[in-house]
């Protein structure tokens, strides 16, 4: 026995531990993607756990109204003692009749062959599912969009660092050599007092965009639904983003690609079905019963269950109501209508994915155009300030020669970065206006 309780232990023991390190796993991310950080939103950011339990609720509501298809069988009792009995006038007399103690058991059931209200809800399920996932996949693609965004920008503003980091160690160099050329006596104190100058301003600069980094972490976070202490290493590779953000720009709009498109289609059979349900009010509601009852009856109450009177019966219920006014004349024009209004919908919908598209594909391409453009300025502007540098060192060039070059460079390298991202985002854009968001 006392092997048994220490294996059950140890099972116990290994079950915890297992669980504990699968959770600090899971709330500690290292080196992720953004398609990692995608499918961590998807699992854990709370707009898109609503949606899914939004599902669940939408599937107990749907099999609620459909169980009233099955028999509805119910049982009632009754239990009652006359003080006095009942009076009654019988051949030219006044007589009491009953007796003092009653009981009934009652079975009833009813079965529904022929309703409006279940014909809608059995022909609707499915369309009612629809619309609650399509709810969530709608869900799905602005947190895919959004976090994706949210990615590229907090890498952004850490490229912004990492350009002025290298940009400080260059300025912390020239910033020695002229005050050692001024302490020889070979230039004057401006060269080092503009170098201090630059310095400042670019740690100035770089302190700026470090408190960005941490604010665009945590938004990151949020739309992931990721725990704000935690810590969070993104993992990127530039050439492969580069080579991410190139699209095919000839595509083609298809309105059955995107979700509101969908969506709009679900509700307009939700709304034919609705105005067959009114269509439907014209017709019976037919339904069939059943009761089977126990009577007992004794004026001793000791007595009252002794002997028993059964009595049982079917039947069917037709209900057709005749005239209404013309409520149901009225609710089907209005369900007419709405149909009506729906195709003025899918029209506008239309034209404003075309101008989504339209102006995505604009912004696309301006990006793409300022992308190549910014990326070989940078290798020029490298160029340059190398050989400003050199020619600064062998007394050919100024100082001030050196602070514009290394200023072209810095700038054409935060210009590329910033393109490049830009790029990305506006990708983005283009998918999303595409209905071709991949989550």
């Amino acid at each position: 026995m006392r092997h048994l309780y220490a294996a059950l232990l140890i099972c116990c023991g290994l079950i915890i531990s297992s669980f504990a390190f699968g959770q600090a796993k899971d709330s500690s991310l290292n080196h992720v993607t953004v398609a990692d950080c995608v499918q961590y939103a998807l699992k854990h950011q709370p707009l898109i756990q609503q949606s899914l339990i939004d599902e669940d609720i939408t599937e107990r509501e749907i099999q609620t109204r459909l169980s009233e298809w099955y028999p509805q069988v119910g049982l009632a009792y009754n239990l009652q003692h006359n003080f006095q009995l009942p009076t009654a006038y019988v051949s030219g007399s006044y007589v009491a009749e009953g007796t003092y103690n009653s009981s009934n058991i009652g079975f009833a059931g009813t079965q529904n062959i022929f309703n409006q209200d279940l014909l809608l809800a059995s022909r609707t399920a499915n369309d009612v599912r629809k619309a609650a996932k399509q709810n969530t996949a709608s869900n799905k693609i602005n947190i895919t969009v959004n976090v994706s965004k949210a990615f590229f920008d907090v890498l952004l503003t850490k490229e912004q660092v990492a350009v002025l980091d290298t940009d400080i160690v260059r300025l912390e160099r020239s910033r020695k050599d002229a005050y050692d050329q001024y302490e020889g006596g070979v230039v004057d104190k401006t060269d080092y007092k503009r170098a201090d100058i630059s310095l400042n301003n670019t740690k100035a600069q770089q302190k700026q965009e470090r408190a960005q980094v941490t604010a665009k972490f945590a938004y990151l976070k949020q739309l992931m639904g990721y725990p704000e202490n935690d810590s969070l290493v993104l993992q990127y590779d530039t050439a492969q983003l580069e080579n991410d953000a190139l699209i095919d720009t000839s595509q083609l709009v298809t309105y059955d690609n995107r979700i509101e498109y969908q969506q709009l289609q679900t509700q307009q059979r939700l709304l034919q079905a609705n105005l067959k349900y009114y269509k439907w009010s014209f017709l019976p509601t037919l339904s069939a019963y059943g009761n089977y009852n126990l009577g007992y009856l004794n004026n001793e109450f000791s007595g009252l269950y002794n002997a028993e009177f059964p009595n049982s019966n079917i039947g069917l219920n037709l209900s057709l109501p005749i005239f209404q006014g013309t409520k149901r004349i009225q609710q089907v024009r209005e369900a007419e209508l709405q149909l009506t209004r729906l195709d003025w919908d899918f029209t506008s919908l239309k034209d404003n994915i075309n101008t989504q598209y339209q102006q995505a594909l604009a912004e696309y391409k301006g990006n793409l155009a300022d992308y190549e453009a910014l990326k070989q300025n940078v290798q020029w502007a490298n160029e340059v300030y190398n050989v400003i540098d050199f020619q600064y060192r062998s007394g050919v060039k100024t100082y001030l020669d050196v602070i514009i070059a290394e200023s072209d460079l810095r700038t054409a390298q935060l210009n590329y970065y910033t393109a490049l991202y830009q790029l990305l985002q506006s990708k983005l854009d283009v998918q999303k206006a595409l209905g071709t968001v991949q989550y």
